[in-house]
């Protein structure tokens, strides 16, 4: 899995790249269908320079997997808190090329407008592909809100302290479990993401597409460290 040429490698290259693309996500409902939704999540091993990416083909209903792949690489990019997509992406477009079909919506371990930049794993992966997606976080990252209800389904606002803007939801997808932090990725709306998150999530915090991806991501890492031969 090589990394593209035109990728950013310096931070003020990524930040520039970010402002270039945060006015082309769409933070509204289409008319599609989904038939097919994944999830794509990602494992790191900074010290031999490896990432791994898991892409997991579900069906809504059932949430049964239908399809699964994976991508081994070199790391793209150093660690910059808000700029992790640029380390993520390269990994997760090559996964779900390797999928034989192409999922109607795409759901991203982390976040999408919920970023200080509008323009989250999610919302970023979005625009690049022309794919509908969300971000199911596990944290709110720097942003405000109120805990929920403890009853599954409730929810609160998730607010950027500066603006007052509602940037995503803190979600209850479990009865007294702490909540997740769902947000628009591109091309759905916020009411949507909560929506979706809820229907993924019936049985554990986490939506099925993340547990899956998760799961995948990690024993793959372990399969690529057991077969890595030392760098030249």
């Amino acid at each position: 899995m090589p990394i593209p040429a035109d990728w950013p490698t310096t931070e003020a290259q990524a930040l520039a790249e970010q402002e270039r693309l945060r006015p082309l996500v769409q933070a509204v409902d289409d008319d599609a269908p989904c038939r097919l939704i994944a999830g794509v999540d990602v494992a790191y091993d900074d010290d031999h320079d490896l990432v791994v990416a898991a892409a997991v083909l579900l069906d809504p209903d059932t949430l049964d997997v239908g399809e699964q792949a994976t991508a081994v690489g070199r790391i793209a990019f150093p660690y910059v808190p808000g700029l992790l997509a640029f380390r993520e992406l390269p990994a997760v477009l090559d996964a779900l090329a390797a999928l034989t079909r192409t999922p109607d919506t795409v759901v991203c371990d982390g976040y999408g407008l919920a970023h200080p930049r509008r323009l989250g794993l999610a919302s970023h992966l979005g625009v690049l592909t022309g794919l509908r997606t969300l971000g199911v976080a596990k944290t709110p990252f720097t942003f405000d809100h109120h805990d929920p209800g403890p009853e599954r389904g409730s929810w609160t606002p998730l607010t950027d302290p500066a603006t007052g803007e509602e940037v995503g939801r803190a979600v209850r997808t479990r009865p007294g479990v702490k909540p997740v932090y769902a947000s628009v990725g591109h091309r759905i709306g916020l009411d949507t993401a909560v929506h979706t998150t809820l229907q993924l999530a019936r049985r554990y915090r986490l939506p099925e597409t993340t547990r899956h991806a998760d799961s995948l991501c990690r024993r793959a890492l372990t399969e690529a460290q057991r077969g890595r031969t030392p760098a030249n």
